[in-house]
């Protein structure tokens, strides 16, 4: 009876989650990852084929250097980039591809890694607010014109970082509070800061003892429902811990994601959830593991967990999840370019094709829009895979521009009938 009620409120939960379509809805991405986190673009009429010649309505370079994926709302599109020496905030009309605006918001601290910056984080939209933080350890809020309502620096109240590569994670925002995790090998912590001063709400500590580089992560925060509250979700330093929107109080933790105590299991792909499913990747893209977040946070540990899977994942893109199925990208050396639907309550496989072979990986994570499935390579080509509701989905179509210049690390964006690719050095808009 017990299993039959968690079926029916799970039946209702995606029902509840899927958007209705307006014209808002199309022209709307005000975070990493969507409105619902999920890679999930609303809408059926969406473009399967483009090249230089046809599709690309108009494409601007992108001055500096940065790695953020883009965000939309009420026709503007948020990049951040290190130009000069700064952080900064670049606006940018959808329609016409010009520049609105620049705002500069402290000191670019530059990237490690070759496929790193300093402004790797997605901004985050909520009303007329911009969220924009970087690796400087900088957190802005910057209204629709451009104007600085206010800024701190993350590292200068808490600690410097000590992330041994990029910072990664992207803001989440709540009804009061813009949340940031800062994961690391030393003092890690979840801050929530209100959205219209920038003065701390509260502070969480989350230190859990992973070893060395494992204490790392990049992924992002995730908002949850669970038993009708606003949540978190956060994945990180071998664990998933679940806490309270309003407090940060951890309602939930599930340890046992490094049995073996590698050193070097730092996370980059974020967890994706629907309803009350929670699927995350883990182990450089060696595990998945679904877990019922009500459940965990009943206190049940290890039998919340769903399923485990240790023979596929990803390291680097973050699953999609849709009306029931996930949707991975695999990018380890022997999986390179695999793509998997799973069944998100089993976590059986449906489907499971190979992309053509490359020399170039993946670290844009993959988005479903209409009835197709779109995976961007590190060259700026996308595969496009579907029809989704076919038994066997294959590669539909290949597409490329011109900037193949390694590396292209943000996610394709939808904005109304198409979409938002930035490249390494440019940004196209494809109708």
């Amino acid at each position: 009876m017990r299993k039959l009620i968690r079926n029916l409120c799970f039946s209702w939960l995606m029902l509840f989650a899927t958007p209705v379509l307006t014209a808002a809805d199309k022209e709307s991405w005000p975070q990493w990852r969507g409105p619902l986190q999920n890679g999930v673009a609303s809408g059926d009429q969406y473009p399967t084929a483009w090249s230089d010649d046809a599709g690309v309505t108009w494409k601007i370079e992108i001055p500096g250097r940065g790695g953020s994926t883009p965000v939309v709302s009420d026709g503007t599109a948020y990049v951040t980039s290190g130009v000069d020496g700064k952080n900064t905030l670049i606006a940018i009309d959808v329609e016409s591809g010009k520049l609105k605006w620049q705002a500069n918001l402290g000191g670019d601290t530059g990237g490690k890694h070759r496929k790193g910056s300093g402004s790797n984080p997605s901004a985050v939209v909520d009303g007329d607010s911009v969220f924009a933080y970087f690796r400087s350890g900088d957190l802005a809020c910057v209204d629709a014109a451009g104007k600085v309502r206010w800024a701190i620096n993350i590292q200068e109240m808490f600690g410097a970082d000590t992330l041994w590569w990029d910072l990664g994670s992207s803001p989440t925002v709540t009804d009061q509070a813009v949340i940031i995790a800062v994961m690391q090998s030393g003092p890690s912590h979840l801050v929530a800061l209100d959205k219209k001063k920038g003065t701390l709400l509260w502070k969480t500590d989350r230190m859990l003892g992973a070893p060395e580089e494992a204490a790392q992560s990049y992924s992002t925060p995730l908002g949850v429902q669970i038993d009708g509250s606003n949540s978190l979700a956060v994945m990180g330093a071998d664990h998933l811990t679940l806490h309270d929107a309003t407090t940060g109080r951890e309602l939930g933790r599930l340890g046992g994601f490094n049995p073996d105590q590698e050193k070097y299991f730092r996370s980059i792909s974020s967890p994706v959830a629907e309803g009350n499913v929670i699927v995350c990747p883990y182990a450089r893209g060696a595990t998945l593991t679904a877990v019922r977040m009500d459940e965990l946070a009943d206190g049940k540990g290890d039998q919340a967990i769903a399923w485990f899977r240790d023979d596929l994942g990803s390291d680097v893109p973050t699953p999609a999840a849709w009306q029931g199925r996930v949707y991975v990208v695999s990018d380890g050396k022997s999986s390179r370019g695999t793509v998997t639907c799973l069944n998100l309550e089993t976590g059986k496989t449906i489907w499971s094709t190979q992309l053509p072979k490359s020399r170039s990986s993946f670290s844009s994570s993959p988005l479903v829009a209409g009835n197709h499935l779109y995976v961007t390579q590190e060259d700026g080509k996308t595969y496009v895979l579907g029809p989704l509701d076919t038994a066997e989905p294959g590669v539909v179509s290949i597409n490329d521009v011109d900037d193949a210049e390694p590396f292209t690390v943000a996610s394709l964006v939808p904005v109304g009938d198409g979409f938002l690719l930035r490249s390494r050095s440019h940004l196209y808009r494809i109708k």
